[in-house]
């Protein structure tokens, strides 16, 4: 399976899913740009499609490669996006209004050390084990939504390798600020141009940046303190 197929893939449609969902046409994936018109099943017996695991390998290989940029973010899948897409990306999303401080203490660490491992990065947070695996989801959501942070790689730690994470500001400096450059009206039309033949991207897009919008700043109190109205945040 060539690296530059799939890169060529992803750049051509400006984002891409690793594996189509229930395998529908929409959206787009790598696996039906590299194999059309072929259903995928996911199995990993003796009997099961080579290809699979093939694609699965070489969504590792891509994600580090930095040719292109893979994130959990199309309803949480594995999704991959050109350098262009994901700048104008960062543009629209990147930004902390709304974000908890759980969330921003995890994204902390990351700016401070990147790329750490899922069980590294659990551990930093203590939010190791099985009961907190839905906290530990719940405060990365919204970083990967808002391109705070990538996969990149992977690492050995047992019977499974585990998806290495990092900060975008870090692993992709040149991307984050280049987005910082743009308006986010020159960003908006910019990618509804690069992403005309992934529709159904760009109108999540759409959704998380209307979701963004509508997030209200903090009611800021106010305390009586020697004889005088302060506002607290």
């Amino acid at each position: 399976m060539k690296t530059s197929k799939a890169i060529e893939a992803i750049n051509r449609n400006g984002s891409l899913l690793v594996f189509p969902i229930q395998n529908r046409e929409e959206p787009k994936s790598l696996w039906s740009e590299l194999y059309p018109k072929t259903k995928m099943k996911w199995e990993w017996d003796d009997s099961a499609d080579s290809r699979v695991a093939k694609l699965w390998h070489l969504r590792e290989e891509l994600s580090r490669s930095k040719r292109v940029v893979y994130s959990k973010w199309y309803q949480g899948r594995a999704t991959f996006f050109s350098r262009e897409v994901f700048t104008y990306l960062t543009t629209l999303l990147g930004h902390t209004k709304g974000l908890t401080r759980e969330s921003l203490s995890v994204l902390q660490m990351l700016e401070e050390e990147s790329p750490l491992s899922t069980k590294a990065l659990k551990k930093k947070c203590r939010l190791q084990g099985q009961a907190m695996e839905g906290t530990y989801q719940k405060l990365l959501k919204p970083l990967w939504t808002r391109g705070f942070i990538v996969g990149f790689g992977e690492v050995d730690e047992g019977a499974f390798p585990s998806l290495a994470i990092g900060a975008t500001s870090l692993l992709f400096e040149d991307l984050w600020s280049e987005g910082q450059k743009f308006t986010s009206s020159e960003a908006f039309k910019r990618l509804e141009n690069l992403l005309k033949t992934s529709p159904l991207v760009w109108k999540e897009v759409q959704k998380q940046l209307k979701l963004l919008n509508e997030i209200k700043p903090p009611v800021r109190k106010k305390k009586w303190v020697r004889g005088k109205d302060l506002y607290l945040d």
